[in-house]
């Protein structure tokens, strides 16, 4: 540990309310008293809910989490200083604060002339009672006060000695925390550092110094873990980098970093491995797919896909890993496609209870018939449940559930203002019995899907809770126009996993067929290998 490192950081989380200006992000009332409960129990230490007064969202949140105890994190209402043509006592903003009842009040105010000059259009020392008396009363009203100093950096260097003075009007006026916020997130490291150097030297050493990045310039992270090394001890960010523009720094990547690399405490024991499924849980209440590539929470930060890697992983992970997956929750992945090699295939095949031998002959012909695939345009890093169905075929162990024996899909369109219709009609044989079953869809491919699950769960009726997750179209060799090959990846689940399937073809309904057909054979095949089917042999539902 660096000699000025501190011993425990203070994280402060504005998901819900920096976070949420970022594109694409809204939370409902409800889902802002879910996360905050949830970051509480998680170990962070302050939870940023929002701007009292600001919107009736907000104003309802903190009516509703008024009186409420965290077990580990203080609640913080958000405002700015007061107006320059108010009094502290009489300022809307500032009463507001007060009204939300949180223990801790964080404001900001301006560090950088351009803003005093050209934003409030008062001047420096105007600027400076600002920051003092709306600190002071709030400190004075029994609050915990945390000054954000907005757009520091860049006043820094316009202006130093300015900068440095906005800093001392909140500290001598009771700010236990002054915060740097790199607001526009164009600062490097190297410059961030030297600055927070010179800010920790001069405040008191009882009060606190915070950094707030954002990511404009992909340095969020890094500014964050540098001011750190340099004496900060409250970090400011949010859960996955949600924010503005380029986002804010991601806290699932800081804390992660200061528990297992720098060895610093900043959630209670244990709670790193929870971090993953944090990171999940806000990206399902922001009802945003979460990005598979993100560092330590991501599907793909501990998926590997070279063989070369695979063979290496699977002698010692430290190869080709920084740490070791289950330390935040995660999961190691081996991916498949036409760079796989023996490894990928038995590590792959271990993972569905298949046991390999990487010499063996059924491998050479899985990945024969893996890279004869994929030159036809199949691709199964996403479609494991296809990947599996394939393996039992080439080790002839594959027993399908059901025949098709005809389907017709149907699309109607009544006038130019009139929605389409589909309707699908599918036909199919189980243990000799015959059945036709109709559906409709919004479209041809949910038709299709509605019919195959309508004639299906008569026999299987396990299939009765597969969902349909997510539908991807590709199209391959455009330059063949609407004659080129389509492949169809689709996401299935049932509440408790979720698998992948696959189909190409030159015809969309039948790429789409052949990704359905693997996604319910595959939770059958599952069911049957887990010993979960509902019977040894498909029968019919009384």
């Amino acid at each position: 540990m660096h000699a000025e490192t501190p011993d425990r950081i203070a994280l402060y989380d504005t998901t819900l309310r920096d976070g949420s200006q970022g594109e694409g992000v809204s939370f409902s009332g409800a889902d802002k008293i879910r996360i905050a409960e949830r970051l509480d129990a998680f170990g962070i230490s302050y939870i940023e809910g929002g701007w009292p007064g600001s919107n009736p969202k907000d104003m309802a949140f903190f009516e509703t989490m008024r009186g409420r105890k965290f077990t580990h994190a203080k609640l913080v209402a958000f405002g700015s200083t007061r107006r320059a043509r108010n009094s502290a006592e009489e300022d809307v903003n500032l009463c507001t604060l007060l009204e939300a009842e949180t223990p801790a009040v964080t404001i900001f105010g301006k560090s950088w002339l351009l803003h005093v000059h050209d934003v409030l259009r008062v001047g420096p020392d105007d600027n400076l009672a600002m920051i003092g008396s709306s600190c002071r009363f709030l400190k004075d009203h029994g609050r915990e006060v945390i000054y954000d100093a907005e757009h520091f950096f860049d006043g820094y260097n316009d202006d130093p000695d300015y900068a440095l003075a906005t800093l001392m009007a909140a500290v001598e006026n009771g700010a236990s925390t002054v915060v740097l916020c790199d607001t526009n997130g164009g600062v490097l490291p190297g410059p961030l550092a030297r600055v927070c150097r010179v800010v920790r030297k001069r405040l008191p050493d009882e009060v606190g110094l915070g950094i707030h990045c954002h990511n404009d310039a992909e340095c969020a992270v890094a500014n964050s873990l540098m001011a750190v090394e340099v004496g900060a001890n409250h970090i400011q960010g949010t859960i996955n980098g949600f924010g503005e523009r380029c986002g804010n720094a991601n806290l699932c990547s800081i804390i992660p970093a200061l528990e297992l690399k720098v060895g610093v405490r900043c959630v209670g024991d244990g709670q790193v491995r929870r971090l993953t499924d944090l990171s999940r849980f806000v990206y399902d209440l922001a009802n945003l797919r979460p990005a598979n590539n993100l560092p330590y929470v991501g599907r793909s930060a501990f998926a590997h896909k070279g063989g070369m890697h695979v063979n290496a992983v699977n002698k010692n992970p430290r190869s080709f890993e920084h740490l070791e997956p289950g330390s935040v929750g995660n999961e190691r992945r081996i991916l498949i496609s036409e760079l796989a090699g023996g490894s990928n295939i038995v590590l792959k095949a271990a993972e569905h209870n298949i046991d390999l031998d990487s010499r063996s002959p059924e491998v050479r012909r899985i990945l024969e018939e893996l890279k004869r695939l994929e030159s036809l345009g199949y691709e199964y890093e996403a479609a494991d449940g296809s990947f599996k169905l394939l393996v039992q075929k080439k080790l002839e162990k594959y027993q399908p559930f059901f025949t098709l024996e005809g389907f017709r899909v149907i699309v109607e369109k009544r006038g130019p203002e009139a929605p389409c219709l589909a309707e699908a009609t599918i036909k199919v044989a189980v243990g000799g019995v015959t059945e036709i079953a109709a559906a409709e869809g919004d479209g041809p491919v949910n038709a299709l899907d509605q019919a195959l699950r309508k004639v299906l769960t008569a026999f299987y009726p396990e299939i009765a809770d597969v969902r349909l997750r997510d539908f991807k179209v590709r199209i391959l060799g455009s330059e063949s126009g609407t004659a080129a090959k389509t492949r169809v990846l689709i996401e299935s689940g049932d509440g408790k996993d979720i698998w992948g399937t696959v189909g190409v073809s030159e015809n969309i309904i039948e790429a789409s067929w052949q990704a359905l057909v693997d996604s319910v054979e595959y939770v059958l095949y599952k069911k049957r290998a887990d010993g979960n089917a509902s019977d040894a042999k498909p029968r019919r539902s009384s």
